[in-house]
């Protein structure tokens, strides 16, 4: 009983987890990803879609990055998205692609998303403590029920408590290294 709600709070923090370091990672650090714009909403064919579902993005150069669209009608709308996003992009283009110049983040900048990154780390440790929380309480409940004595709910409850230090050290890990990756000029 006690692995099966360790199993699925560690599935659960590793989610968590992950869609951090996902968000994380559209984070711009003043070189090209396809993943900066990859999330992005472009209103397409009567409703809103990922632009990574309606285009092709590259990154050919370390300050450039290329979207070409697999529909040419959608060149206006994907850039329209691009510029409406808070991501502070200029996107120009030749209706065949679009070009999206990367520019050099400033001090200020880079202090700005520094506090971002840690805004989105916040929300995953919150995330992380919030599945603590529910796998302790479902210990308890089962102890209460009698199906678990009270030394294997501590032992649980300390186990979960390991689980839950271990992702926090990860999200600081993986913050530490966008942090360093936003502040490298």
């Amino acid at each position: 009983m006690i692995e099966g709600i360790l199993k699925s709070t560690t599935e659960k923090m590793e989610q968590a987890f992950e869609g951090i370091c996902h968000e994380l990672s559209a984070i711009r650090t003043g070189k090209a990803s396809p993943t900066l714009v990859e999330h992005l909403q472009v209103e397409a064919y009567g409703t809103k879609m990922p632009l990574n579902q309606l285009a092709t993005i590259n990154a050919p150069e370390p300050r450039l990055l290329v979207i070409q669209p697999w529909d040419r009608s959608q060149i206006g709308s994907i850039t329209k998205a691009i510029q409406a996003s808070d991501l502070g992009l200029t996107p120009s283009n030749d209706s065949q692609v679009i070009r999206v110049p990367i520019p050099t983040l400033n001090e200020e900048r880079r202090k700005e998303l520094v506090r971002l990154a840690h805004k989105i780390t916040e929300q995953g440790r919150v995330s992380v403590r919030h599945w603590r929380r529910e796998a302790n309480e479902q210990l308890k409940s089962i102890q209460k029920d009698g199906k678990i004595s009270e030394d294997n709910e501590l032992d649980g409850l300390d186990q979960i408590q390991k689980l839950t230090d271990k992702y926090i050290e990860k999200l600081d890990a993986v913050l530490k290294t966008k942090e360093d990756e936003i502040m490298e000029v």
